[in-house]
């Protein structure tokens, strides 16, 4: 059996993916500490959250109201302007989330 790669209406075909094979989501929220290309200036990037895109702005606008910084959210991730790794680890877990610190 061949499998299409190319047609000349659509261009490049991707391969289709089955949900079971992606990643397993396993309930716990994970907070990287990343530097690439932010010009040296640490932010936390906290993943791992089942949630909708408007409480995700609610929990990173409470974030950043008791950090005191900036932040943001993309992608289903929200990045915090801010090193305090284990305050949001610590926030997050008196909300009941199960927390890991990943990363640097």
């Amino acid at each position: 059996m061949t499998e299409l790669v190319y047609s000349t209406e659509t261009g490049r075909i991707k391969p289709q993916t089955t949900s079971s094979t992606s990643l397993k989501k396993d309930s716990i929220v994970r907070i990287m500490r990343q530097t690439n290309g932010r010009k040296g200036n640490g932010v936390s990037i906290i993943t791992g959250l089942e949630l909708d895109e408007t409480s995700l702005k609610k929990i990173a606008k409470e974030l950043k109201q008791r950090c005191g910084c900036g932040g943001t959210v993309k992608n289903g991730t929200i990045e915090m302007q801010t090193d305090k790794r284990e305050f949001l680890k610590s926030y997050l877990e008196a909300k009941n989330y199960k927390v890991k610190l990943a990363g640097g």
